[in-house]
């Protein structure tokens, strides 16, 4: 069993969609990461109709691993609906979520990302959101760390 199945079999655990209450609705899509240091940390949708509590898997499996651990680097992530990613964008993390990783860690933007995982097919973050806005900052902190 490869790395990538591992991560597929302790996300699909979560995986079992259901209604907490008239308002809110759950484990829909589901999220394993593995920590640099090799520790996996998932985590499961959670929607409400007003928007207040809506959080995606990928931030639940990060705050898991951060409220647990401390750690913030990912290595690598998968996650899904019903099944494992496909291609044509399925797995794909969401824009506040790819920001979020981009923000939680400067080495986060080489986590690879599953793309398809009959082929294996995987994607840096770093290249679904190439020029970001935050690299001046990550240098800027470098500079300080440096002169400090």
């Amino acid at each position: 069993m490869d790395i990538w199945e591992k991560l597929y079999m302790v996300a699909k655990e979560q995986y079992h969609p259901q209604d907490v209450s008239p308002f809110v609705y759950a484990h829909h899509v589901v999220c394993a990461l593995e920590t640099q240091r090799g520790d996996i940390f998932t985590g499961f949708c959670i929607e409400s109709c007003s928007g207040v509590m809506n959080l995606c898997a990928e931030r639940v499996a990060a705050l898991n691993m951060y409220v647990n651990s401390g750690q913030t680097v990912v290595k690598r992530l998968i996650a899904f609906r019903d099944k494992a990613p496909f291609g044509e964008g399925s797995g794909m993390p969401c824009g506040a979520c790819r920001e979020f990783f981009m923000q939680l860690a400067k080495e986060n933007r080489d986590m690879e990302i599953m793309v398809d995982f009959e082929k294996r097919e995987t994607v840096r973050l770093k290249e679904l959101i190439p020029n970001w806005w935050g690299e001046e900052r990550y240098t800027e902190l470098h500079k300080e760390e440096r002169i400090g």
